[in-house]
């Protein structure tokens, strides 16, 4: 029926097509138990690239390392997995900070840990 001739095409209602924001990832979604890969072939496996910044002022991220995994649950709480295979993110950890998607730094007080204000 699609494709006879004598018949007027269906009409189809308007509907705006939506499109996916285009953008870095948000490094305050990120949180529980992480994978942090240094290997650049599995690069294309992880999630987000993140650079070590050296100094706090600069980070987008303050990370705590938590031991235990049911306390990794809010923003900057990681709980560093030895596997890749029980990890909830895969990041791949770059020495070149123009690469990075967002930029961490480890803080020894639990307090400090999470997203800064932007």
């Amino acid at each position: 029926m699609a494709l006879n001739p004598f018949r007027a095409a269906p009409r189809v209602p308007f509907v705006a097509a939506t499109v996916a924001p285009v953008g870095s990832i948000d490094p305050c979604r990120i949180y529980g138990s992480i994978y942090l890969e240094t290997d650049p072939v599995r690069r294309s496996y992880c999630f987000a690239t993140v650079y070590l910044e050296p100094e706090e002022a600069f980070a987008d991220l303050l990370v705590y390392k938590e031991d235990n995994k049911l306390f990794a649950d809010k923003a900057g709480f990681w709980y560093q997995t030895p596997t890749r295979d029980f990890a909830d993110y895969m990041l791949y950890v770059t020495d070149n900070r123009a690469l990075a998607d967002f930029y961490i730094h480890y803080t020894d007080s639990r307090s400090f840990a999470g997203c800064r204000k932007q």
